[in-house]
């Protein structure tokens, strides 16, 4: 039987995967998924206190055995095609957060957009948008 998740603790765990990739989840990148959270409409009824214990779901699973691998897959399982646009911007805003994309993280935005099957049309507009968004002087 293969478990899934709601879109909510999917998108989630996109989000904490992203931002745990280079081992440190910074204060800018957890007040990005707290604001995501709050603000984005697909988070709409989400219910925050959730957010605690999806975190720690998702460490377990990154943790296990091919952690990331199965936790990658069972994003991809997890989410309507609809939505998985949705999760690659969200974890590239994660990314771009802290104003420091480091190579663990850009690796993990590479194997998300291959386990997501996104093309490189989508994935390019998306980083293009966050990097206009985040542009210091």
């Amino acid at each position: 039987m293969d478990i899934t998740l709601s879109v909510h603790e999917a998108l989630i765990h996109v989000m904490v995967m992203v931002s745990a990739s280079d081992s440190t989840m910074t204060d800018p990148e957890l007040r990005t998924i707290g604001e995501v959270i709050s603000d984005l409409p697909v988070f709409s009824g989400f219910d925050d206190k959730k957010l605690t214990g999806i975190t720690e779901d998702c460490a377990m699973r990154m943790a296990a055995e091919n952690g990331l691998r199965h936790t990658l897959e069972l994003i991809a399982r997890s989410l309507p095609v609809k939505f998985r646009d949705t999760a690659y911007a969200l974890g590239v805003e994660i990314a771009a957060a802290d104003l420091n994309v480091k190579q663990e993280e850009l690796r993990m935005l590479q194997m998300l957009r291959d386990t997501l099957d996104l093309d490189k049309l989508t994935v390019a507009a998306i980083e293009r948008g966050a990097q206009a968004r985040y542009r210091t002087l």
